[in-house]
C-alpha cells in the first residue's frame, strides 16, 4: 500500500518548477512583505509617536511598542504551527493574513499607548502564524533540487516590504504631512498587502505531502500534485491507500533526535533574531545617533533605504540563487561570522560610531551577510528537517523562539545603547553571532536532499521499493482516531 505514496512523493521530489510555484511564491511572499513592513516600520513610527504623545520614558515606551509585535509572533508561530499540523495547512492559510490586516488598521486608530501596545501584540499573532504555514507549504510544494531557492524567494519578499516602509515614510514626511498623521498612515498601510492576497490564499491547494502522509488521502494528493504541476506530473494510482500516521506533540517533545534538531534550528534562529531585530527595528534611531543632534528623521530614513538597497537586497537574492549549490547549512556558517565581525568592528574601532561613512559601510556589510546567511537559511532549514506530521509544529517552535529572541533584542537594545553606546550594543550582537555558529553545528545539511530523507520517512518509501536507503529512522505512529 505504501508503494502508491512512494509514487506521489517521488513525483513531487522530481516535479519541474512550474507557473504554480511562481504563483505560490507570490501568494506566500506577500505575507512576508507585510510581516517585514509591519515589523520594521514601527521603528520609524515610534520616533514620531514619542514626539506626538510626549512619552515620559522614551527608552521604555519605545522599546515596548517596538517589541510587542514580536512577543505576539512568539505565541502566534507556536499556536498556528501546531494547528496547521492538526487541521491541515490550507485551513489555517489566510487566517493569519486576516489577523494582520485587522490589527494593522486598529493600530493606526490607536487613541493611546495601551491600546497601541495591545493591537501590536495581536498583530504579532498573525505575523507569527504566517511563518510556519507559508514556509512549510512552499517547502512541501517544492522539488528536491530547487527547494532552497523556492522557499528562500518567499522569505526574500521581506526585503521589498522593508524598502516599502522606508519609501512610504520618506514620501509622507517629505510631503509635509503632520507627523501625528504620518505614523497612523504608515501603520494602516500594512493592511493593504494582507487583504490583497487573502482570497488567493484560501484557494491554494492543500499540500500533497500532508494529504498523503498524514491523512492517507492519496488520490487527493495526486490530484493536488497534478494541479500545481499543471498536469505535467500525474502519478499512477491503484486505488490502495496507506495508513495515515501522526506524531503526537508529547512524542515530538520527548524524541531526543528531534529535540537536538530543535535546539539547532530554534537556538541559532533565536540568537540571530536577537542581534538582527534589535539593530533593524532600532536602525532609524541608530543612524540618527551617528549623524548627530542636527540630523532629521528624513535623513535617517534615506540612509537606511540606501543600506537596504545596496547591501540587504542583494544579500537576500544571492542567497536564493546560490544556497542550493553552496548548501543551506554551509551558507548559514558563512553568514554568521561575517555578520558578527562587522558588528565587532563597529564596537571596537575608535570613532566609528561618530564617523558616518565608515559606520555605514560596516553596518551595510552586516546586513549583507545577515541576508546572505542566517536570516534566510534559518527560515528555510526549519521547514525541511521535521517529519510531515510535525513539520509546521517544528517550524512554529523554531520561529516562535526566534521571535522571543527578537522581542528581547528590540526591547533591550535602546537600554543597552543608553548604557554602553551603539558600539557596545553591537559588540554584544557579535557575541550572539558567535553562539549562532556553534548551534548551527547541530543542523544537518539539507540542500539537494528530499524532505523524506531528512525526516526519516524515506524508510517507508524504501520499504515500498523493496530496498533499504540507510536514512535515519523515525518510527511513525498511527493517526489518532
Amino acid at each position: 500500500m505504501a508503494a502508491q505514496a512512494a509514487n506521489v512523493i517521488d513525483a513531487m521530489n522530481e516535479a519541474p518548477v512550474s507557473r504554480f510555484h511562481s504563483k505560490a511564491i507570490f501568494v506566500a511572499g506577500m505575507g512576508f512583505f507585510t510581516d517585514a513592513y509591519d515589523l520594521f516600520i514601527i521603528g520609524t513610527a515610534t520616533t514620531l509617536i514619542a514626539k506626538s504623545w510626549h512619552l515620559d520614558s522614551k527608552a521604555t515606551s519605545v522599546g515596548l511598542i517596538n517589541s510587542m509585535t514580536l512577543l505576539g509572533a512568539f505565541f502566534g508561530a507556536i499556536l498556528y504551527g501546531r494547528l496547521a499540523d492538526r487541521l491541515g495547512r490550507k485551513r489555517i492559510y489566510g487566517l493569519e493574513a486576516a489577523i494582520m490586516a485587522i490589527f494593522a488598521l486598529a493600530s493606526a486608530l490607536s487613541p493611546d499607548l495601551a491600546f497601541l501596545v495591545v493591537c501590536r501584540f495581536f498583530l504579532g499573532l498573525g505575523v507569527g502564524g504566517d511563518y510556519p504555514v507559508s514556509a512549510v507549504l512552499m517547502s512541501e510544494y517544492a522539488n528536491r533540487r530547487n527547494r532552497g531557492r523556492l522557499v528562500g524567494l518567499v522569505f526574500a519578499m521581506q526585503a521589498l516590504g522593508t524598502i516599502a516602509g522606508y519609501v512610504f515614510g520618506l514620501t509622507l514626511l517629505s510631503a509635509g504631512i503632520d507627523h501625528a498623521l504620518v505614523w497612523r498612515l504608515l501603520l494602516g498601510l500594512g493592511a493593504i498587502p494582507s487583504l490583497a492576497v487573502l482570497y488567493m490564499r484560501r484557494r491554494m491547494p492543500e499540500s500533497p505531502r500532508y494529504l498523503a502522509w498524514v491523512q492517507g488521502r492519496e488520490r487527493e494528493a495526486a490530484a493536488s500534485l497534478a494541479e500545481f504541476s499543471e498536469g505535467t506530473v500525474a502519478p499512477a494510482l491503484s486505488g490502495a491507500q496507506i495508513r495515515p500516521y501522526r506524531m503526537r506533540l508529547r512524542q515530538f517533545l520527548s524524541d531526543r533526535r528531534l529535540m537536538l534538531m530543535l535546539l539547532g534550528t530554534a537556538g541559532s534562529w533565536f540568537v540571530f533574531d536577537y542581534a538582527y531585530y534589535g539593530n533593524s527595528v532600532s536602525a532609524p534611531l541608530i543612524v540618527l545617533s551617528v549623524l548627530g543632534k542636527k540630523a532629521t528623521i528624513e535623513q535617517s530614513l534615506a540612509l537606511n533605504l540606501m543600506i537596504w538597497v545596496i547591501a540587504a537586497v542583494p544579500g537576500y537574492y544571492l542567497a536564493c540563487a546560490f544556497m542550493d549549490r553552496i548548501g543551506h547549512r554551509r551558507l548559514q556558517l558563512i553568514g554568521f561570522p561575517a555578520m558578527g565581525l562587522a558588528f565587532l568592528l563597529i564596537g571596537v574601532i575608535p570613532g566609528v560610531t561618530t564617523a558616518v561613512a565608515p559606520f555605514l559601510i560596516l553596518f551595510g556589510i552586516s546586513y549583507f551577510f545577515a541576508e546572505f546567511g542566517p536570516n534566510t537559511t534559518t527560515f528555510v532549514v526549519s521547514s525541511e528537517v521535521y517529519p510531515t506530521s510535525v513539520r509546521t509544529t517544528g517550524h512554529g517552535f523554531s520561529a516562535g523562539i526566534a521571535k522571543l529572541g527578537a522581542f528581547i533584542g528590540v526591547y533591550l537594545f535602546p537600554r543597552i545603547s543608553e548604557a554602553l553606546g551603539v558600539g557596545g550594543a553591537l559588540e554584544f550582537s557579535a557575541a550572539m553571532a558567535a553562539l549562532g555558529m556553534a548551534l548551527t553545528a547541530l543542523i544537518p545539511e539539507t540542500s539537494q536532499v528530499s524532505l523524506e530523507e531528512l525526516s526519516g520517512e524515506s524508510r517507508l518509501l524504501a520499504g515500498a521499493r523493496g530496498r533499504i536507503t540507510g536514512a535515519p529512522v523515525l518510527a511513525p505512529t498511527p493517526a489518532a482516531t
